[in-house]
């Protein structure tokens, strides 16, 4: 819908508005003539308006799929792509944890927390943060280097507003607090302290 077909249809739908709004007992016909004909005006508007079908399924992903009488949204994509998890599921497919290869021996127990070549390498990063007068927020791009991120820290104070505090924060597996610029101070988001 373009601009143009999108103001004349609003134009023509505030007109019957109007129209509705003036209508009595007392309405004479020649005013019930003027009322259809603009009514035909905008249904004629709306029907140039709209170039896609009528949506088959409640389904933002597929409106015209194919239709499954009994799934919520109608959609049958959707609902087959629904039943196939649930059976999934309920035929217990999901592996539990790696495959053993064939020269591999066979584990005794399955860990459901998984064997450690399966979990990931820890990341190191150093997150700059500056307080916001309430919390701790990230300020820029968690670094690799920590020395680029005291670098990046530096700069941030030489700025023209710099923040109240400023802290760098040691991200492995757990997070360590390595230092803090400044001092935070919880700051009343009321203006007048609550009162």
């Amino acid at each position: 819908m373009n601009h143009a077909q999108l103001t004349a249809l609003g134009r023509a739908l505030r007109v019957l508005g109007e129209h509705g709004d003036a209508l009595n007992a007392d309405t004479p016909d020649a005013k019930l003539h003027e009322v259809k004909a603009d009514l035909k005006r905008a249904l004629d508007l709306l029907e140039e308006t709209v170039t896609t079908a009528v949506p088959t399924t409640r389904c933002a992903e597929h409106p015209n799929g194919p239709v499954d009488e009994g799934a919520v949204d109608l959609c049958l994509l959707c609902e087959t792509r629904r039943r196939t998890a649930r059976r999934t599921e309920v035929n217990d497919a999901f592996p539990q944890g790696r495959p053993s290869g064939a020269d591999d021996a066979p584990e005794r127990t399955m860990s459901r927390y998984g064997v450690r070549a399966d979990r990931p390498q820890p990341q190191q990063r150093w997150l700059p943060e500056v307080w916001t007068g309430q919390a701790w927020q990230l300020c820029g791009t968690p670094r690799r280097d920590r020395v680029e991120a005291e670098r990046y820290l530096a700069a941030e104070r030489r700025t023209p507003r710099p923040g109240m505090a400023y802290r760098l924060v040691h991200e492995f597996t757990d997070y360590e607090v390595l230092r803090i610029w400044g001092t935070p101070v919880k700051v009343d988001i009321e203006p007048m302290g609550n009162l």
